[in-house]
């Protein structure tokens, strides 16, 4: 088992470091995933308008939008949520959200 630490708490993580429970996740957890999974320093506005809109919608679905659907709810075109999430909205974005990893994510 992996752990991330967050304010003293441990936090289980899969070997790609997507959280195992979604239920852990709070905004410091998705700080510390951005900047230790995704280089990114400092979440920003546009960051949080994604993380958001793939948590609300995972927890509403059970499961992770579809790329486009994240691209028209937002309004940001894909090459910048790449900008946003160097790895991209599946992979990246979905675990600074703490969302398990989407199927079809390599």
């Amino acid at each position: 088992m992996l752990f991330i630490e967050v304010k003293g708490k441990k936090i289980e993580t899969n070997e790609e470091g997507f959280l195992i429970n979604h239920e852990d996740w709070a905004k410091e957890v998705a700080v510390l995933l951005a900047k230790e999974e995704e280089g990114v320093e400092a979440l920003t506005e546009d960051h949080w308008a994604v993380i958001n809109y793939i948590r609300n919608y995972y927890l509403e679905k059970n499961l992770a939008p579809m790329v486009r659907k994240i691209c028209k709810t937002t309004g940001f075109q894909l090459k910048y949520i790449y900008e946003l999430f160097p790895s991209g909205p599946a992979k990246g974005a979905c675990k600074v959200a703490g969302l398990p990893k989407p199927d079809g994510c390599v």
